[in-house]
């Protein structure tokens, strides 16, 4: 994206309170004779699918105000104006849900997410998500938004998640995360130390044709790839702490990965230890009360200004305790 092509929209009003901001492009010299369509896409990123939903409502795509067709072309100077409706979750009740707000702006929210509670409402879990905060959050700030996480974390896992908050930033941060420039890195605790002392794990994997909820290696599966490091060592090789990078995004894959390599995380009712294997790894799994698994750091380019930001956040007082007993 050139800056010099691309208008940022901060302190322009939009004619209509429904609609976010516009994103503008001013056209240059050797952009003239484009159209609309092929400027939009390689100016801002836009997908198809986005550009198609926005041309259908009334101020959605407009060159110098007037509304046009995506196949209009362009001329030097020509300002190019793409509106998105706002649209709110009418499916999500609001409620008064504590957040840990770690950074906001009108684009995008970061949360760092306790254990103990779903991302987004699913069969079984309508209220008491984070969706449920969230969207109480914005209507006391009478903000209309949608909820769209771009990155979600197992009900028992802690840390960063990141929101968008209009439909092109989340699209974009898709665009960020399918690419892999998104940077995610976790703390796990886990039984046993690697083989290595940092590593690549490189083993696809799907559902267990005999447990759905299940997550399994398989040579039939998707490609799936973590990245790992051996932080500390407890207990003579008995535990560790270990810290990893996704390259890959599917259900469970740290858990299934540290499994595969013989290094289960600590506390994982799923994929951990069985409750006989010892009274020492049972104080361990008491303590941890849930996979020892903590979302520490999160990395993107903000899509509006091009910006590299980086989030951090340490370990929950659970972990904490669970490291102490470890050193121990």
């Amino acid at each position: 994206m050139d800056a010099g092509d691309f208008m940022n929209t901060d302190g322009i009003m939009d004619m209509d309170a429904n609609y976010y901001k516009p994103l503008i492009v001013v056209v240059q010299a050797e952009d003239a004779g484009l159209s609309v369509r092929a400027l939009v896409e390689r100016k801002l990123g836009v997908s198809r699918s986005l550009l198609s939903r926005v041309k259908l409502t009334e101020h959605g795509i407009t060159v110098n105000e007037q509304r046009v067709y995506t196949t209009a072309t362009v001329a030097e100077g020509d300002i190019i104006r793409i509106r998105m409706e706002k649209e709110t979750s009418e499916d999500i009740l609001p409620e008064p849900i504590p957040l840990q707000i770690v950074y906001e702006d009108e684009h995008l929210l970061i949360l760092n997410k306790p254990p103990g509670i779903v991302v987004h409402p699913t069969h079984g879990h309508y209220t008491g998500t984070l969706a449920n905060g969230v969207v109480y959050h914005w209507r006391e700030r009478g903000e209309k938004v949608r909820f769209r996480p771009v990155n979600r974390l197992d009900e028992d896992t802690s840390g960063l998640v990141v929101i968008a908050k209009s439909p092109y930033i989340h699209q974009q941060l898709s665009d960020q995360l399918q690419a892999d420039a998104i940077t995610k890195r976790y703390a796990a605790f886990v039984y046993g130390v690697p083989p290595e002392r940092a590593g690549t794990i490189n083993a696809p994997i799907d559902r267990d044709p005999d447990s759905p909820h299940v997550r399994i290696v398989t040579p039939e599966g998707y490609p799936s790839v973590t990245h790992y490091e051996v932080a500390a060592e407890y207990g003579d090789g008995a535990a560790s702490l270990v810290r990893l990078r996704l390259e890959t995004g599917r259900t469970h894959q740290i858990r299934v990965h540290m499994k595969y390599i013989g290094c289960p995380l600590i506390g994982d009712a799923m994929y951990g230890l069985p409750p006989e294997a010892g009274e020492l790894c049972a104080a361990w799994e008491q303590t941890a009360g849930r996979q020892a698994l903590h979302a520490e750091m999160l990395g993107l380019t903000h899509p509006m200004t091009g910006q590299w930001m980086e989030w951090r956040a340490e370990l929950p007082e659970q972990l904490k305790r669970l490291k102490q007993l470890l050193e121990q």
